[in-house]
């Protein structure tokens, strides 16, 4: 008998297979009992009529409790009413491990008791569904720079320097001397970018502040791509291609998910068109302040509300273009004709999300460099070999780090950002 999972279960329609899982949810109409069964790809029903199966297994099927595995043995057959398209029609239940008192049931529940329950809560249906989408934008950013000839880096964990200072940098003792968590990979990347033309980092950041937003994540994942002889202009159309890229991807293979998250796909087809709109910093102040935002000025960083005022302009991803140079990290490249801005640009995400991609052209200039390193207050020594990627034979290069969690809670329309990752670190959670 062929042993199969219940996302395959299209291409078995008609055959006697067995399938282990778990028992999500039942409820019995008489002389029917169904079984909402899991395995960990999707979700279908299992379809119990009494005068088909022996008394022992129908009663079995009826008493059967939450999240109790099983093995089940039936036919596969199509089920036009449901989101999967396909049930199973059982013969037999085999009980593998029972489940007594299931925490989660079928009801509401507050969000401190769910994430209380985060290992048992990533089971449920919408939980699954939004790791499904993850999954796939993390399978295809793997594709999508090997196919553009990018090289996989993996940058440290435990630095003695950070990009961007070290107020938000979690502090820790690397046997006599001082170190930190990594806030960014983009540093070594450079590095690397010199040594290989094109590389790229996914791997976990963290960031020190107390913020309880719902775009915020102490531990998160970053994908940090940088490319050598390559000025900002052409960067922003990789970034575009990439986002739009992903998008395609969980259009293409999330279906089932993205129908469980009720996500319009329409809408999101319409980030798969590119180039994406360009409007800079200047202009974007402008924006807002004629649009009765009085608290914003010249120089101010944009908050959330500013972002989603700006995004809700458009109908795709929006870059904002070259901000104040007071408010961005001291390696961006400054403007060729103004002393007050960078060459940078952030990109921000429609329906009020924020910013998902933070990028710029780095500074080539040794001189420059040392200067801004003094300015912010950082140590040269630990910069030096940082400053030594000008020394010997600097070239233009660009680069940028897409947040996953923030494109997650984007692509799957989910509220908070705390459900974008199978474990959130949140300023007031560390458990589980």
């Amino acid at each position: 008998m062929k042993s199969m999972q219940i996302i395959d279960a299209k291409n078995h329609v008609g055959e006697v297979v067995q399938i282990g899982a778990w028992v999500a949810n039942k409820r019995s109409s008489g002389k029917i009992a169904f079984l909402q069964l899991r395995d960990g790809t999707a979700y279908f029903q299992g379809v119990v009529v009494k005068n088909e199966v022996s008394e022992e297994v129908f009663q079995l099927a009826k008493n059967l409790t939450q999240e109790t595995s099983v093995m089940i043995t039936g036919e596969i057959r199509e089920d036009t009413r449901s989101k999967f398209g396909y049930e199973i029609g059982v013969q037999e239940i085999e009980v593998v491990g029972e489940s007594h008192e299931y925490p989660i049931t079928p009801k509401e529940h507050g969000t401190d008791f769910l994430m209380d329950h985060r290992h048992l809560w990533l089971r449920s249906s919408k939980q699954h569904a939004i790791m499904t989408v993850r999954n796939e934008l993390i399978r295809a950013t793997y594709e999508f720079f090997n196919t553009n000839n990018f090289v996989k880096i993996d940058p440290p964990i435990l630095t003695g320097s950070a990009p961007e200072g070290t107020t938000e940098l979690f502090h820790t003792q690397y046997f006599d001397q001082e170190a930190f968590l990594s806030q960014s990979g983009q540093l070594y990347m450079e590095a690397a970018a010199l040594a290989f033309g094109k590389v790229f980092s996914f791997g976990p950041t963290f960031r020190a502040e107390k913020s309880k937003t719902r775009r915020h994540l102490i531990e998160f994942w970053m994908i940090e791509p940088e490319m050598a002889f390559m000025h900002q202009e052409e960067s922003l159309e990789i970034q575009e291609k990439y986002v739009a890229y992903l998008v395609q991807s969980i259009l293409d293979n999330c279906d089932y998910a993205l129908d469980v998250l009720e996500r319009d796909k329409a809408q999101l087809a319409r980030y798969t068109q590119v180039p994406y709109p360009r409007i800079s910093y200047d202009d974007a102040v402008t924006l807002l302040k004629e649009n009765g935002f009085e608290d914003i000025e010249w120089g101010d960083d944009f908050g959330a509300p500013h972002e989603t005022f700006i995004a809700n302009s458009f109908e795709q991803p929006v870059f904002i273009l070259n901000y104040p140079k007071a408010i961005k990290p001291f390696y961006m490249k400054p403007h060729p004709t103004r002393d007050d801005v960078v060459i940078c640009a952030d990109m921000i995400a429609p329906e009020g999300y924020g910013e998902i991609i933070g990028g710029s052209e780095r500074a080539t200039d040794y001189e420059y460099l040392l200067e801004q390193i003094k300015l912010h207050g950082l140590d040269e020594e630990e910069y030096s070999w940082y400053l030594d990627l000008r020394k010997y034979g600097s070239v233009p290069h660009s680069g940028f780090g897409l947040g996953l969690e923030r494109t997650v809670t984007w692509l799957t329309g989910i509220d908070h950002v705390r459900e974008s990752i199978p474990f959130p670190r949140l300023l007031n959670r560390i458990y589980p």
